[in-house]
């Protein structure tokens, strides 16, 4: 399916077809931004409740874990298949698709029994997960002409201003005040809300038909899927056990790469492979996925850190944690904001630059105020916050100059690979770091040491980013 399809348009080569209106831009990104907070508040609310799931479970916390790394394994595994889905059954059915799956999810994981039956409702979740952000993304991309792109990529950051302020803040007030069970439940009215804009507000778009659309890469599917599963369990493995050399969790790592190396390698000579890798001989795109896998490594990695410090070292809340947590998260949205529409009309890579240099800055005072014992709470909290001042100057704008100069028919691809890159890179950035963390100690000095290791990598995206457009164009 073609990006222009995925907004409901017709098939027609890149700049022959107008594109749609603002109108139909505007209901696109309000359905989409639904959805993608439902999302977003899911996985920071689960983010805070690891303890608190733990005691309700009695079971180990490296058990409860695995409701993270389950939802992830789950978006491995789905995002792949996110353009041929939408060429199948049309993009409007394929976000229907995951919106429902999503809230089933949630309900059946507010109603689990034990950690097993958990652990299981939310693969459940992260198939629809999976789906949310690639055909969501693939559908305004397409959308939107290059004189709007910026403005269309920050309104879709928006739910990372809204998850990340909202979802500690709420979720820590529903542990310590209600139930487990209702930080999954207040999914439901939201995947219903966003249910209801996607029939009423979004133009139902043809499948292509057997005829006409792409036939499934199912050699690449069964290479690709599988292989960033496991891939991505042998790292969340060695990461939680601080050992990567461990058969349980080497042998799966080692099938994995070697899965997605075929896949690699399949998809550069068969026709229509399943994900475009034909999209890196862009160079502005490849720098940019190169720029995110570093900087996204570090930033997202370092995210278990803030809540287990608080809760376990200092002793703190949830909900106190949770409200620590809400001045990063309202810095990212709103630079993310700023920063994503100024990408429009400065230099993105003076842009860039300067966010992955204050983030790492950032990062790094983190770690050094964190590794005193009984530092006063708001000096790390303002440390944090200037991280994520540059987190916000960084992720978004970054999406939008890789992607800016892309056929329009390629677009649903570029959210593909996007997805995918965020996934495998927050994954790896999050095995990494807990190694870091768990071989250091869970004193004030190892978590000095692994918000170090965290700023090293975002620093290390200053090297990719130094070859992203000197200008807007």
């Amino acid at each position: 399916m073609t990006a222009t399809e995925a907004a409901g348009g017709d098939v027609r080569a890149p700049g022959d077809a107008p594109r749609p209106s603002s109108s139909a831009l505007n209901r696109i990104l309000l359905v989409v931004t639904t959805g993608s907070v439902m999302s977003v508040l899911d996985i920071t609310i689960v983010h805070i409740a690891m303890r608190s799931l733990s005691e309700a479970f009695g079971a180990p916390l490296e058990t409860i874990q695995w409701t993270a790394t389950a939802y992830a394994l789950a978006l491995a595994a789905v995002i792949p298949t996110a353009a041929w889905v939408m060429a199948r059954i049309g993009a409007k059915r394929a976000y229907l698709t995951a919106l429902a799956l999503f809230t089933l999810g949630s309900l059946l994981a507010a109603c689990a029994w034990d950690a097993p039956s958990l652990i299981a409702f939310r693969v459940v979740q992260g198939l629809g997960g999976g789906l949310l952000m690639p055909v969501g993304m693939g559908m305004a991309m397409a959308a939107a002409d290059r004189e709007r792109f910026g403005r269309t990529m920050a309104l879709l950051g928006l739910p990372i201003l809204v998850g990340p302020v909202a979802g500690p803040v709420l979720g820590g007030w529903l542990l310590d005040t209600a139930s487990w069970r209702w930080i999954f439940l207040v999914n439901l009215p939201i995947g219903v809300v966003a249910s209801v804009l996607t029939a009423r507000l979004l133009r139902t778009d043809a499948p292509r038909g057997s005829a006409a659309a792409p036939k499934l890469d199912v050699a690449g599917l069964l290479m690709l899927s599988p292989g960033l599963a496991l891939l991505l369990y042998g790292l969340a493995r060695g990461g939680e056990r601080g050992d990567f050399t461990a058969a349980g969790t080497l042998v799966p790592a080692l099938t994995g790469a070697a899965l997605v190396a075929g896949f690699l390698r399949r998809a550069l000579t068969v026709r229509h492979p399943l994900l475009d890798l034909r999209l890196l001989g862009d160079r502005t795109f490849a720098v940019g996925i190169g720029t995110l896998a570093l900087f996204t490594c570090g930033y997202f990695g370092s995210m278990l850190l803030g809540p287990v410090y608080w809760q376990q070292v200092r002793d703190w809340s949830a909900t106190s944690t949770g409200l620590l947590g809400a001045p990063v998260g309202l810095a990212v949205g709103t630079t993310m904001q700023i920063a994503s529409r100024k990408v429009d009309t400065v230099s993105p890579r003076a842009l860039i630059r300067a966010g992955i240099l204050m983030g790492a800055l950032g990062m790094a005072l983190t770690g050094l105020l964190i590794g005193v014992a009984d530092v006063p709470a708001w000096q790390p909290v303002c440390a944090s916050t200037l991280m994520g001042i540059g987190a916000g100057m960084v992720l978004m704008p970054t999406s939008t100059t890789a992607s800016r100069g892309l056929p329009t028919d390629r677009m649903a691809a570029a959210g593909t690979a996007l997805s995918i890159n965020a996934q495998v890179s927050a994954s790896v950035g999050t095995a990494l770091i807990s190694v870091v963390l768990g071989s250091a100690g869970p004193e004030p000095s190892g978590f000095r040491t692994a918000y170090l290791v965290a700023a090293a990598l975002l620093a290390l995206a200053l090297l990719p980013a130094a070859r992203l457009p000197g200008r807007r164009g």
